[in-house]
């Protein structure tokens, strides 16, 4: 499945670099999982607001992951120039 949306620059709160311990690889899988438009851990209705926001309103994207470490949200901006990766704690 292609891409859907680019990230634009990427950002990790400091609560997502200690939770993987300063291996980045270990967020790949999660943000590809994220612009193939694979939302994750949400309700069925965040899921569609994402789906109208990529196709219709063109507003952020939310998708929330759940690594062996803890959980993890990735927000891509309406404008699509950043994604940031953090945990729900940090939001």
């Amino acid at each position: 499945m292609a891409h859907l949306f680019m990230l634009g620059k990427i950002a990790l709160t400091q609560g997502v670099n200690k939770l993987v311990n300063g291996d980045h690889s270990l967020l790949h899988p999660f943000l590809m999982l994220h612009v193939k438009g694979q939302w994750g851990d949400l309700s069925e209705d965040d899921k569609q607001a994402n789906d109208e926001a990529l196709n219709q309103t063109g507003g952020r994207l939310l998708s929330a992951y759940n690594l062996p470490q803890g959980k993890i949200w990735i927000v891509t901006e309406a404008d699509r120039s950043s994604s940031t990766v953090l945990l729900p704690s940090e939001y």
